[in-house]
């Protein structure tokens, strides 16, 4: 069993930065891909990011490619989300997921078992 816990989120300008982390405890880290998603009130959870167990290969949503950089450090068990320009419509929950597969990568939140309990990111405008 896997538990995740994110942090970093927080108020922002847009046009702001901003950095989430989330630390993964209970499993062999290595053997998780792992994601992040996000939801506003009122809408679904969309995917955002994710990466495979190196760190060797990601993939975003089109509406964050270029703005926004995953990574990961398999000696930490923690995943990153480096958020830069960063829009009001950007505001909501962000969730890390995790999902048991090595190179395998999914944007479907169904395939993701596990989940923290997300951190609230804010973009004023």
């Amino acid at each position: 069993q896997v538990q995740l816990v994110e942090s970093g989120g927080g108020l922002v300008q847009a046009g702001g930065s901003l950095r989430l982390s989330c630390l993964a405890s209970g499993g062999t880290f290595s053997n998780y891909i792992m994601a992040w998603f996000r939801q506003a009130p009122g809408k679904e959870r969309e995917f955002v990011a994710a990466i495979n167990w190196s760190g060797g290969s990601t993939y975003y949503a089109d509406s964050v490619k270029g703005r926004f950089t995953m990574s990961r450090d398999n000696a930490k068990n923690t995943v990153y989300l480096q958020m830069s320009s960063l829009k009001p419509e950007e505001t909501a929950t962000y969730y890390c997921a995790a999902a048991q597969s090595r190179d395998t990568i999914w944007s479907s939140a169904r395939r993701y078992a596990y989940w923290g309990q997300g951190t609230q990111v804010t973009v004023s405008s």
